[in-house]
């Protein structure tokens, strides 16, 4: 496993994240601990350092698991969790990216993963009702108490992120290294504003659900696999004409090189440009085996452009219209094709 400096920072994060919501099963699902441990144990012995997980995972195991793992080698990890979802549901201020929930959610995490700090605090969804300067001001409060040592976003639009960002520079207070988004090969939405803000203030990307819940694996293409879904997940967005066209090309080149479906999706989104970590979760030990498979070779630049194509999403507007040549040429007139532009 190699490493990534996240974002703007000296931060050194392995390659690939451990994501830990499948840490336990109070949800009906997941891992038990003694699989979880076994996990864990083998994402680390491969190299990786970075641990995924949050207050409400498994309603707070997930978090407690690892507490229990790090415990005499706490320094080694870098342990990202989150705050903003409601832990309290009948509780107006259990949930939410105001400073109360800030401070009463940090207290828990430090409580439940035994430790005095946290490496990456994730703001894990966006609000809409907390304004920014309280969010921003908050978080630097607990960077400065030395509860938190780097803060994220999540699920969050571009325009706020860049605002937030922006806020903190101007006042002196701790930016965002690291942006926490669904990216993969059926959801490819992030390129329009999300990824292009992340590269213009070098922040760091943490891919979530790289393998689109196991619909890129190909294990849904079958009628009966598709009725599975539907009936467990009912409102999913995955299982279309054009989805299914993605996977078979998975499948195709994953047979082709040798290699897994999942490992090709994985690999698709380690090599788009910027810091991408794909954050890797499993329930069983041999999942994880087929993960960390991924890091040991690339995908041709074919096989990126086969992939490319048979996902391509329409930016839509203002991207297509200021590519577009009428714009281009009233812009630059004829020089445009003779401009050697490094911001690309």
């Amino acid at each position: 496993m190699r490493y990534k400096l996240l974002g703007k920072s000296g931060l050194r994060v392995s390659e690939l994240a451990l994501g830990t919501m499948t840490f336990g099963e109070d949800w009906g699902f997941g891992a038990s601990k003694e699989e979880s441990k076994k996990i864990f144990d083998q994402f680390v012995e491969a190299g990786g350092n970075f641990i995924d997980t949050a207050c409400n995972y498994t309603n707070g195991t997930s978090e407690k698991f690892i507490g229990e793992f790090i415990q005499g080698n706490r320094e080694q990890f870098v342990i990202a969790t989150k705050y903003s979802l409601s832990t309290r549901r009948n509780d107006p201020n259990g949930g939410g990216n105001h400073r109360k929930n800030l401070v009463q959610t940090i207290e828990g995490s430090l409580k439940r993963l035994n430790t005095d700090y946290i490496d990456l605090l994730w703001l894990h969804a966006w609000d809409f009702t907390t304004p920014i300067e309280e969010v921003m001001r908050a978080l630097d409060d607990m960077v400065r108490a030395g509860k938190v040592l780097y803060v994220g976003i999540s699920d969050t639009p571009a325009w706020i992120v860049s605002q937030a960002n922006t806020l903190a520079m101007l006042r002196g207070w701790t930016p965002f290294i690291g942006l926490q988004v669904e990216y993969n090969l059926l959801q490819r939405a992030p390129e329009r504003d999300l990824l292009p803000m992340a590269r213009a203030f070098d922040i760091g990307v943490t891919a979530w659900a790289p393998m689109a819940g196991g619909a890129l694996t190909g294990k849904y293409l079958n009628d009966q696999s598709k009725e599975e879904l539907k009936r467990l997940t009912p409102e999913s967005k995955r299982l279309n004409d054009i989805n299914s066209k993605i996977a078979m090309e998975v499948v195709k080149i994953a047979g082709e090189i040798g290699s897994t479906p999942a490992q090709v999706a994985l690999n698709w989104v380690r090599q788009q440009s910027g810091v991408m970590i794909p954050i890797v979760g499993a329930r069983k030990v041999s999942q994880m085996t087929d993960n960390l498979g991924a890091v040991e070779f690339k995908l041709s630049s074919e096989h990126l452009r086969n992939l490319n194509q048979v996902s391509e999403i329409e930016l839509g507007f203002p991207h297509e219209f200021l590519s577009s040549e009428p714009v281009r040429n009233a812009l630059f007139g004829t020089t445009f094709s003779k401009i050697d532009n490094h911001r690309k």
